[in-house]
């Protein structure tokens, strides 16, 4: 019988993999035939994350800041002194992660597909390659998660559409990224131009209900004058808002599956790999005490809400604010970042945290203040 089968051999369950590793028998589903592919993922990260990946992946470009365009047409530079945030090649990133988890005892059944699982005094997981015992299986299997539907409780509260082109354009900025607001390009999210040394990767995702996100790159491609330079394209969804339990009995979730994404910037590399490690230690333990129950693996949830719960929650906050702005709403709100005072907080934000930047507008009582009416338009 195996200690731990991880399904998804993405970040989150390769990191997961190779924490777990270093003390138990661990295995690794991953249903295509290598990790990292299909990509998809704008693989715009901070150092922190490679930091928490324990890898190096190959890095494209290094960003210190965004072209922020409003739908009146109206653009505004942040910037900052130091990189905030890399360009990588995700695919590689995922490739070596993975590779760092089998380096480190993890084995990987690639090409593998998780079917069913059966809890009782140990859980039976059924995929199309056999079954496999083991003690405990963590789901890192991304939005539509099989191993989600053995732990009762809700999804999450919404998806994003996604879809991302690789163009083999190169823009003004190869230090910048450059997102647009608004309906026309992204409703309910916003769009991305990112360099990435020889190509750039431009994509968006829009609220569900905005329908297929097709529609919107093709008009930001052509708006671009890029529809006749794309290289290669990906498409995905994402999940947004928690769901209500990420732990059942001999079961974790992890990642996407667990819904630990940013919803401000959809991102869920920093939660997921900061998740990954929590739970290698919890269920490290949990393993060598023999307790794998629900109540034993809770700690995880716990430990998790503490580290990072609060910032998904604002995060949310500050979404659900957002997607009641209109595009006048959103021109106005350019007006309000183009003041010195705001200019000086979003040239330090963290990417990582970003619902960290209402703090610093706190610290600017006139700011504050002129930004009032514009919060009372986004909460009624």
């Amino acid at each position: 019988m195996r200690d731990v089968v991880v399904v998804g051999g993405g970040p989150a369950g390769s990191r997961s993999a190779a924490l777990l590793a270093r003390d138990a028998d661990v295995v690794v589903l991953e249903e295509h035939p290598r990790s990292g592919v299909p990509m998809q993922c704008a693989g715009l990260i901070t150092d922190d994350v490679i930091e928490l990946s324990g890898v190096r992946p190959d890095i494209l470009s290094t960003l210190f800041g965004a072209e922020v365009v409003f739908p009146d047409g109206t653009a505004l530079t942040v910037r900052s002194d130091s990189p905030k945030a890399r360009a990588v090649d995700r695919a590689d990133l995922d490739s070596k992660m993975a590779d760092a988890a089998m380096a480190a005892g993890a084995e990987y059944m690639f090409g593998t597909r998780f079917l069913s699982s059966r809890v009782s005094d140990r859980v039976s997981v059924d995929t199309t390659a056999g079954g496999i015992e083991a003690a405990l299986v963590v789901g890192a299997d991304g939005h539509t998660s099989s191993v989600s539907a053995g732990i009762p409780g809700s999804g999450p509260r919404e998806y994003l559409r996604g879809i991302q082109a690789d163009v083999a354009w190169r823009p003004d900025h190869d230090d910048l990224f450059r997102i647009h607001l608004g309906s026309r390009y992204a409703p309910g999210f916003f769009t991305w131009e990112i360099p990435c040394g020889d190509f750039t990767r431009v994509g968006l995702c829009a609220s569900w209900e905005a329908g297929p996100p097709m529609q919107y790159l093709r008009r930001l491609l052509e708006d671009l004058g890029a529809e006749e330079r794309v290289v290669g394209m990906h498409s995905g969804k994402i999940p947004l808002h928690g769901r209500g339990r990420i732990v059942g009995d001999r079961t974790m979730l992890v990642g996407d599956a667990a819904s630990q994404v940013k919803p401000v910037s959809g991102g869920g590399l920093y939660p997921g790999l900061t998740a990954a490690g929590i739970l290698a230690d919890v269920a490290g333990r949990a393993l060598s005490d023999g307790d794998l129950s629900a109540g034993s693996l809770s700690e995880y949830e716990r430990r998790c809400d503490r580290d990072f719960g609060s910032e998904l929650r604002r995060g949310y906050t500050l979404r659900r604010m957002f997607v009641r702005m209109s595009d006048e709403d959103l021109t106005a709100a350019g007006r309000f970042a183009s003041r010195d005072d705001v200019r000086s907080v979003l040239d330090d934000i963290d990417i990582d945290h970003p619902s960290a930047v209402v703090r610093g507008l706190l610290a600017h009582p006139s700011a504050a203040l002129s930004a009032v009416p514009l919060v009372l338009r986004c909460l009624v």
